[in-house]
């Protein structure tokens, strides 16, 4: 199993609307690399589910449901094929606290992560020694 962060402007798409719609397609990605990442998730993965622009903090687990497939959200021009692709997330659970980039910075376990690196990034592997370490700090033991 591999650790991923997915971003979302809580004023697009939230985590209560993630908890509310249970399985949710993860759309609009327009980033190559972020794309790549998607078609990297395995059914099962877990990712931590972040508000960026505001809040700019992890909120919530999410589980891979559904693996990479065409994003609808594409306007795919007659006799191309589709470019973009999207994967299912299903809710797990919500942090039991939130976990702000500020603290995410100030932790030097944390030194290196995709996250402060290439903040623009909306889809991103987390090693293992780093979902550990968000983990103890947002209290999730699931």
């Amino acid at each position: 199993m591999r650790h991923w962060l997915v971003k979302s402007e809580p004023d697009a798409f939230s985590w209560d609307q993630q908890v509310a719609n249970k399985v949710e397609p993860w759309t609009g990605v327009r980033n190559a690399q972020a794309a790549s990442h998607l078609k990297a998730m395995r059914k099962g993965d877990l990712a931590f589910f972040y508000h960026s622009n505001l809040g700019k903090e992890i909120v919530g687990v999410v589980e891979v449901a559904r693996e990479a497939y065409p994003d609808p959200t594409e306007e795919v021009p007659e006799g191309k094929a589709p470019r973009w692709v999207c994967t299912d997330m299903r809710a797990v659970g919500p942090v039991p606290r939130p976990v702000p980039l500020s603290a995410i910075k100030l932790e030097p376990r944390l030194d290196g992560i995709a996250l402060v690196r290439q903040s623009r990034l909306s889809v991103m592997p987390i090693s293992l020694e780093h979902w550990e370490v968000l983990c103890r700090l947002g209290g999730w033991k699931g």
